[in-house]
């Protein structure tokens, strides 16, 4: 049995849209760069679950954030994130209807990955990890160790899907087979 294991942002979602965080920082009265700044460079800890809403976007912005806009910046957030790789949920799609073993493994903060839960095309895969809920995030070994046992697989028998390249490199490093995306056709050939 092999598990085909797709990430989420840059694979099954299309790349956070430069005016989708754009909106987030005029909705938080923020200069669009140093927005950018702030975002990614807390994000893994906010991945990892190690912040909350409050403590991540206060430390994004530099300042206290109200709870409310704590929250109308999480449904942005995940607003952002929420526009598929129409080309490869199609591919995914074939795989699920193939009946083959499909999961998802994704950084992401709890309260995104709720909302993720939510959209269609990932609700169909029964099985999620989200690095929020488990406390780690790629491309520690650790997470991929921790999806292997969770599914009950050989690391042998799992194929991981990312857009990044060190993501991949951490699968590879748990003895999984690691396929870099680069595009639905590119992928259809590499699980062909």
């Amino acid at each position: 049995m092999t598990w085909i294991v797709f990430d989420y942002g840059g694979v099954l979602s299309l790349p956070q849209p430069e005016s989708d965080a754009d909106a987030m920082a005029r909705a938080a009265g923020a200069d669009p760069e140093l927005f950018s700044r702030g975002y990614w460079e807390h994000r893994l800890a906010f991945d990892r679950g190690s912040m909350t809403p409050f403590t991540y976007w206060s430390a994004v912005l530099g300042r206290p954030v109200t709870h409310s806009e704590a929250a109308r910046l999480v449904a942005m957030d995940i607003a952002s994130w929420a526009h598929p790789d129409e080309g490869t949920v199609a591919v995914l799609g074939e795989l699920i209807e193939a009946g083959r073993d499909v999961a998802l493994l994704s950084n992401a903060p709890v309260c995104v990955s709720e909302g993720l839960d939510e959209l269609p095309w990932i609700a169909a895969i029964g099985r999620r990890f989200y690095s929020g809920r488990m406390g780690l995030v790629k491309p520690d070994k650790e997470i991929y160790d921790e999806m292997a046992r969770e599914l009950g697989a050989d690391p042998a028998e799992i194929v991981f899907i990312d857009d990044r390249p060190e993501n991949v490199q951490g699968a590879e490093r748990a003895g999984m087979t690691g396929v870099h995306f680069t595009g639905a056709a590119a992928l259809r050939a590499a699980l062909g």
